[in-house]
């Protein structure tokens, strides 16, 4: 691996440990479109919290750039950037397609582009090699070439970082593969895997996050019928799962940037080739309706008590779409909190672990600094971060009212101190 000049673009949640791990063994160029986010990374500050001061420093080898014209200087690059879905839950394409328009612009012979950002089989040759050829004048597979390394970055996740997640790998011609394996392998400590094409890889990626996403819509849709029969999910989960092959998932609210989104990825290209898929199509559709639900199960609640709907002061704690991270990227809290005020409840969100100014930005939120005790109608426990799980029964409860709703989503309290569960 001599000579050697990587190029990451995109420095985010994925992007970022990645170049990190690179620029300790290599001349890496870390580029992103965002110069405030350049700025602190420069300063040493990762509002991601993916990535420590320490680990900031450590990368000797690594600058930062909003500057295209800095990454000519490259040989490899790695594209990192967000794959999301539009309004209509189709897969939105524009930020892999402007940087792979970007990096025609820089790329030379004999250049390998790496793709890490999750798409349907296919993408990468049917999309973004296309725009590598219009706009840099090169031949696909005799001038450049292109691999495929699908991101498994799990935001907040301590114990499971780039460097000990087993990584596929691929490449589009044979020598192009064993390039592309052997750079990763460099600094992945857990190893590789070596795909026999970008197509096995792109379909490895997008059903890793499209099975849990099945498993979990499995769950929950047992929690709706127990809810039914009045039986504890919990309890059931916690009994069925004394059996060694019973997997442990729960029931709750699916969101974040992988799991909620992946699925469509696939069921996209399925239907463009003529195949609907039921069973992950019918997954998503009760995993994206489980808020609407919580807010039905709240609101029978707050009925049952003589609680008025409308004017009511109700508190969602936690706005992040998992805990102890402050991601808040397609959260499905936010559907919580759409529902609540559609019923003209005045809702405040507390999660100390958001940054205001980008929830404000993404949502129009703009959480509250500390909730005042005896103020809520209805309390909902929406994120198990740790802070709320220190707090405990007593804490949490003198938010509320004298007479008020504790509705707990992620099981934090045992299931007599709370009004319901899912």
């Amino acid at each position: 691996m001599n000579n050697i000049k990587i190029g990451v673009v995109g420095l985010g949640y994925v992007g970022l440990p990645l170049a990190v791990e690179f620029g300790k063994k290599y001349p890496t160029i870390g580029f992103d479109i965002n110069q405030q986010r350049i700025t602190e990374l420069q300063a040493g500050v990762d509002r991601t919290l993916e990535t420590s001061h320490e680990e900031l420093v450590e990368a000797s080898h690594l600058t930062y750039t909003t500057a295209a014209d800095d990454l000519t200087q490259c040989n490899i690059y790695i594209v990192t950037v967000p794959t999301p879905i539009n309004e209509h839950k189709q897969p939105d394409l524009t930020p892999l397609e402007k940087a792979s328009a970007l990096l025609g612009k820089v790329i030379k012979h004999n250049d390998i582009v790496i793709y890490e950002s999750t798409v349907y089989p296919g993408a990468t040759e049917e999309i973004c090699v296309p725009i590598l050829e219009r706009i840099s004048g090169l031949t696909f597979n005799t001038n450049f070439f292109v691999g495929y390394s699908p991101e498994r970055i799990n935001p907040g996740d301590k114990e499971h970082r780039v460097t000990n997640i087993l990584k596929i790998t691929s490449g589009s011609t044979a020598d192009t593969a064993d390039t592309v394996d052997a750079l990763y392998k460099s600094i992945i400590i857990a190893g590789t895997h070596k795909a026999s094409s970008i197509k096995v890889a792109e379909a490895a990626k997008v059903i890793e996050n499209t099975q849990r996403d099945v498993n979990i819509a499995l769950i929950n849709e047992l929690a709706l019928l127990f809810n039914k029969l009045d039986i504890d999910t919990e309890e059931v989960l916690i009994a069925a799962g004394t059996k060694w092959n019973f997997l442990p998932f729960r029931p709750g609210l699916v969101g974040g940037h992988c799991i909620s989104v992946d699925p469509y990825y696939l069921t996209h290209k399925a239907q463009a080739v003529g195949y609907n898929p039921e069973i992950i199509l019918a997954g998503r559709r009760l995993n994206d309706n489980m808020g609407n639900y919580i807010v039905s199960q709240v609101i029978k609640l707050m009925l049952k008590k003589r609680l008025h709907i409308n004017e009511s002061k109700i508190l969602i704690m936690g706005l992040t779409f998992k805990e102890n991270c402050p991601d808040i990227r397609n959260t499905r809290v936010i559907d919580i909190i759409k529902e609540l005020n559609s019923y003209g409840a005045n809702v405040d969100i507390y999660d100390p672990w958001v940054d205001p100014k980008e929830t404000q930005h993404e949502y129009g939120i703009t959480p509250i600094e500390k909730p005042q005790p005896g103020n809520y109608d209805a309390i909902l426990l929406a994120v198990k971060h740790d802070q709320f799980v220190q707090m405990g029964e007593q804490q949490i409860k003198a938010l509320g009212k004298e007479n008020h709703v504790l509705y707990d989503i992620k099981y934090i309290l045992p299931a007599d101190k709370v009004d319901g569960r899912l």
